[in-house]
Parts: structure tokens; C-alpha cells; sequence
């Protein structure tokens, strides 16, 4: 998502085409500013899954949603548009295709920082914690599954 000071929004939805996610297929729209659905995301979703069954041969099982840009407070409401916006573009591919979906939303701005107990773990001058930690207990939301990378 682009956000230009009175213009248009740019949205761009990505795919990977393989089974090793190696190569990509991109689609891209323009959308009315302060709109944080993806308002075209059915046939967005559509048009990356017939690139993928042409590079396969196969349509995929599940399907992993990356999603950024969703202000907390419209989480409920875009969750429940695009998930059935998402289950829309199967539907519309093939009738009986319900592959599973998994809908992540990233939130990039967050003031959080994470240090390494033992000194000798952390990594470059900075002292940030090795690459693929995972923290999923204590600081994290007691009832939504959330976790830091």
C-alpha cells in the first residue's frame, strides 16, 4: 500500500508461483485515498491464482494471506471483507475449491524492542537478538494469536 499526500491509493497483492516460493506474480490497482480494504480483492486473488495453476499445473491447498497496513481498530471488519473476498476468488475459480486460508497481519510500527539475556547471543554492534527468533509468550496479547519476529 502507497499513501500519497491527495492522491489515489496504489495497492499491490503478490503470489508466489511455485511450491518453493521462488518466484512471484504481482497485480496491482488503484483505489480511493483512506481506504484500507482492498476493495478489488477478489479478483486480485483470482488473478494470482490462475498465474499459479498456469506455472503448476495445480491450484494451491492453502493459501497464507500477508496483510499490512490494517489499523487495529478496522482489523474485525477488513478480516471479515477480505477473508470473504479471499474465499470469493476460490469460489469463483472452481466451485467446490476451499483450499485453507491462513490471514496474518503484519503491524510493522510498534515500539517494541527485544534484547538477548545472555550477552554473548546478541548479534552486530547494535546487539539485536538472532535472525528467526520467534517470542510468543508473556509480552505478547493473552487471547489473539500474535508474535514477534
Amino acid at each position: 500500500v502507497t499513501h500519497e499526500p491527495g492522491l489515489s491509493l496504489s495497492l499491490q497483492v503478490v503470489g508466489s508461483m511455485d511450491a518453493h516460493p521462488s518466484r512471484y506474480c504481482a497485480t496491482v490497482r488503484v483505489q480511493r485515498p483512506r481506504q484500507e480494504i482492498i476493495e478489488d480483492l477478489s479478483y486480485m486473488v483470482r488473478e494470482l491464482l490462475i498465474q499459479f495453476y498456469k506455472s503448476t499445473r495445480f491450484k494451491p491447498t492453502r493459501i497464507i494471506f500477508y496483510r499490512d497496513g490494517v489499523p487495529e481498530g478496522q482489523l474485525p471488519q477488513i478480516l471479515h471483507y477480505e477473508l470473504l473476498a479471499i474465499r470469493d476468488a476460490c469460489i469463483k475459480l472452481e466451485k467446490d475449491y476451499q483450499p485453507g486460508i491462513t490471514y496474518i497481519v503484519v503491524q510493522k510500527r510498534h515500539h517494541t524492542r527485544l534484547f538477548c539475556a545472555d550477552k554473548n547471543e546478541r548479534i552486530g554492534k547494535s546487539g539485536n537478538i538472532p535472525a528467526g527468533t520467534t517470542v510468543d509468550t508473556n509480552i505478547t496479547h493473552p487471547f489473539e494469536f500474535d508474535f514477534y519476529l
